[in-house]
Order: structure tokens, then C-alpha cells, then sequence
């Protein structure tokens, strides 16, 4: 089970659909912002998503998490983290 979720989007209808179709715990997603809020960078929101997550998850003690991207064209990438102390 993840325990933060960093789940990249531009548009809120698009992060609405992944959220559900996905069934995230709403408690473990984006709690500190998300892409809208905070930004996401053409060409490094990337780096902003897995960087956001491994600090939440350093600071929360958490060993699983997991990021998503989105990508132009309709494509899209997922990363899980883990962290092994």
C-alpha cells in the first residue's frame, strides 16, 4: 500500500479521472498541492513530482510511494519509490 501518491496533472478533469478510475486514497494524494497549485514546468515537472514525493515521504517516514507523469499526446509514466532504511 503507497503511503503518498504524487499524482501529476495539468487539468482537473484529467486528475478527477485518474483518481477514480485508479481508486487513490484521496488522505495520500497530492496532500501538499499538485501540479495546478504548485506548478508543473515544461520539461522538469518530473523532477518537481518525485522530488515533492521523496521529501513528503522523508519527513513522513513513509517506505512506498508512488508518482505519476503525464505526457504530451496522451501518454503517460508511473514511478514507485521506495525508500529501504
Amino acid at each position: 500500500d503507497f503511503g503518498a501518491i504524487e499524482l501529476n496533472e495539468a487539468f482537473a478533469a484529467q486528475a478527477i479521472a485518474c483518481v477514480r478510475e485508479l481508486k487513490c486514497d484521496m488522505d495520500k494524494t497530492n496532500v501538499l498541492g499538485s501540479g495546478i497549485s504548485i506548478g508543473h514546468p515544461i520539461g522538469c515537472s518530473g523532477a518537481r513530482i518525485v522530488l515533492t514525493l521523496m521529501g513528503q515521504m522523508l519527513r513522513s517516514e513513509l517506505s512506498l510511494g508512488l508518482a505519476s507523469l503525464c505526457i504530451g499526446g496522451g501518454q503517460g509514466m508511473a514511478m514507485v519509490l521506495e525508500i529501504d532504511d
